[in-house]
């Protein structure tokens, strides 16, 4: 990790440090620590190819799943302006993301969501390690997304792809929400964008509570939240034709034999359902 020292109590200048360091970084994402803070300086990459959308695009419409819709994000310039905006627009609703230091259109500079040279762990990390100890410390920790989601439906908001590993715990407990390259309230209306949510969050967590037993009473509290105040009108009616159109995984096989991912789906459909 780089690191830019200051001699005197001037704040540093964020944008010339942007401007200047920029040029220099190969990498697409790197760390420094600048007058005693530990930032990211993220670039723009290279372009996303439109191919891989329009298969998914063709996947939902199979499936009618409208809120699955594959969401375009075209990358490079266009993916900083997305994220920059969106991480502000976010912050000024009140949920927890980083924060934007400087930008500019090929680049930005965010602050580190922990203690300088820590890791931040993901949400998804964490169900994963206490599922040794039992149901009420995997659920704690899922009802932390279920409250960042809260947050951010609650202002008519969405976030990008609502997985738990892009949710990560702050030193002090609070969750924060990462990686906005695109936005779903630009293809999807607000009900659609907030059942996309939904099923995301509960695609990457399920399994978790499925391994530490939590899952009847995780049902329990997965109705009560879809029902909160939160929610978009129509969004009850949307997840349950959801859930019956993803009917289908009953019909998959069972078992750890057939791997992490179709274990995974069996979860998500059991938290559903």
């Amino acid at each position: 990790m780089s690191s830019i020292s200051r001699t005197d109590s001037t704040p540093p200048d964020f944008a010339a440090f942007l401007a200047r360091q920029l040029p220099q970084q190969r990498k697409p994402i790197a760390p420094y620590q600048l007058a005693g803070a530990q930032v990211w300086l993220k670039r723009a990459g290279p372009g996303n190819s439109a191919w891989r959308y329009r298969l998914l695009g063709a996947a939902a419409r199979l499936l009618r799943l409208p809120a699955l819709r594959p969401v375009p994000n075209p990358g490079g310039n266009a993916a900083i302006a997305t994220e920059v905006r969106r991480l502000r627009q976010l912050a000024d609703a009140g949920l927890r993301v980083p924060q934007v230091l400087a930008a500019q259109a090929d680049g930005m500079l965010l602050l580190h969501l922990g203690a300088a040279g820590r890791p931040t762990p993901s949400l998804a990390n964490e169900m994963r390690d206490a599922v040794p100890d039992g149901a009420q410390a995997v659920l704690a920790l899922w009802r932390l997304g279920l409250q960042a989601l809260d947050t951010a439906h609650g202002h008519g908001l969405c976030l990008s792809q609502a997985f738990a590993r892009n949710m990560v715990r702050c030193p002090d407990g609070v969750v924060a929400c990462i990686d906005f390259e695109d936005d779903p309230a630009a293809a999807l209306p607000p009900v659609l964008c907030q059942v996309r949510d939904g099923l995301c969050y509960a695609h990457s967590s399920a399994y978790h509570l499925a391994q530490a037993g939590a899952l009847p009473e995780a049902r329990a509290l997965w109705r009560q939240w879809c029902a909160g105040a939160a929610r978009a009108p129509g969004f009850g009616a949307e997840l349950e034709r959801a859930v019956r159109r993803l009917a289908w995984l009953r019909r998959l096989p069972r078992g750890p034999r057939w791997g992490r991912d179709v274990q995974r789906l069996h979860a998500a459909f059991d938290l559903l359902d």
